[in-house]
């Protein structure tokens, strides 16, 4: 069962711009992780460990505008500046199979929003945690893979993806940026296959084309490397006298991208995708 929590924080002092990379987020979460479970949390710190979970940069609530932004979708993933003391902020963690969830219920029941968490220098508050959906909160969501495949329409041809932070592919012995059939579908059928339990066809991107984009390069750096992925927007269209089932296979993987993401560097907040609404006003 997919389960997509958004964690509301409030630092307790400035967080320094090179402490909010994915690596240190990343590690935030593996303490969250030790502090239930020392011997998972220890498990998933293993580069070859099973990662069932996503994380997301952190997001402040400034007033001003994010410089990052190609669209209202897309979110910040780096910081010029250190987040002042007492800014609202919110980080949505992604985990993907059941087994990996009930092993932090302690952490989500028991969640003391006195006790801080240290983020480099600073300490956060964790004031609270979504874990359903919300009016304001759009990566806040449960459901089960069941419920995700039944729910999947199938007869609707159109899916629009918002790629929310930089998101690219590996490709043999190299990286991709660009979002094609193959490298996002491909990589959302893997992970479903993967924790879902329900099997899915090999070749659904056969009959997937891109119909519309509004996409642009987009780099994360740290001290340590720079990771150039794409943000933006990208309308792809089932097309052909399909069977009704593959069209919905191909919309249950679209409406799993809220939880698994697609491409490299999931698990430190790359990649996060997820599908829109699809209205008079979207792009078709």
């Amino acid at each position: 069962m997919p389960h997509s929590l958004v964690l509301n924080l409030l630092p307790q002092s400035p967080i320094p711009p090179q402490f909010l990379t994915g690596r240190h987020l990343h590690a935030l979460f593996l303490n969250l992780v030790s502090s239930v479970d020392r011997e998972l949390g220890d498990r998933l710190h293993d580069s070859g460990a099973d990662k069932a979970f996503t994380i997301s940069p952190l997001q402040a609530k400034f007033n001003h505008t994010n410089r990052n932004k190609i669209s209202d979708h897309t979110l910040q993933w780096d910081h010029e500046k250190p987040i002042p003391i007492g800014t609202p902020c919110w980080w949505r963690i992604s985990l993907l199979d059941d087994t990996l969830f009930s092993k932090l219920t302690q952490l989500w029941l028991n969640l003391n929003p006195a006790q801080p968490w240290h983020l480099g220098p600073a300490d956060l508050y964790i004031t609270s945690i979504f874990g359903t959906p919300q009016l304001t909160q759009p990566w806040a969501n449960a459901t089960t893979y069941a419920q995700l495949y039944e729910q999947a329409s199938d007869h609707e041809r159109q899916i629009a993806l918002s790629f929310c932070t930089p998101t690219n592919f590996r490709q043999g012995n190299f990286d991709t940026a660009l979002p094609t059939r193959e490298c996002v579908f491909n990589s959302l059928l893997q992970r479903w296959n993967k924790y879902s339990g329900i099997s899915l066809e090999p070749n659904l991107t056969e009959v997937i084309f891109p119909s519309f984009f509004n996409i642009r390069t987009a780099i994360a750096a740290d001290s340590r490397s720079k990771f150039i992925g794409c943000v933006g927007e990208m309308s792809y269209r089932i097309m052909g006298n399909i069977d009704p089932l593959i069209i919905k296979q191909i919309n249950a993987l679209a409406n799993f991208a809220l939880y698994c993401g697609a491409g490299r560097k999931t698990t430190m907040g790359m990649g996060m995708i997820r599908r829109l609404n699809m209205t008079k006003n979207n792009f078709d």
